[in-house]
């Protein structure tokens, strides 16, 4: 028997303004969190939100990231210290502590299609 397919839509807000673009990335394990994304996407801003829906992900344990590309490089840039120069946020609002967001912290489930929100 498959696992159940689900959608699930990301919609972002809180933007500071519109140039460039939001990357998600969808993970579904701590090993992989902001390393290795199971899935990603893309969206144009338009009003200082970006939305994004993977279809057909099958249910279960998942974490989200996003980062607010304003130069539309592909990366999230970083100053010399390390530290990220564009806007960044994970599902449940996760923060780091001198560091990026834990899986534990922004790990959710979805067992039927979702939309989630993620405020910058």
């Amino acid at each position: 028997m498959s696992a159940q397919k689900v959608n699930l839509t990301v919609s972002v807000s809180g933007l500071k303004n519109n140039t460039g673009i939001v990357k998600v990335g969808l993970y579904n394990s701590d090993e992989t969190f902001l390393k290795t994304t199971y899935k990603s996407m893309v969206s144009e801003i338009k009003n200082n939100r970006a939305t994004v829906t993977f279809i057909g992900i099958p249910a279960g344990e998942y974490g989200v990231s996003t980062f607010h590309d304003e130069n539309n490089n592909g990366i999230l840039d970083k100053n010399m210290m390390g530290i990220p120069s564009e806007d960044y946020a994970a599902s449940n609002n996760a923060k780091g502590f001198m560091g990026p967001p834990s899986y534990k912290d922004a790990k959710f489930t979805v067992n039927k299609d979702s939309k989630i929100e993620i405020v910058y």
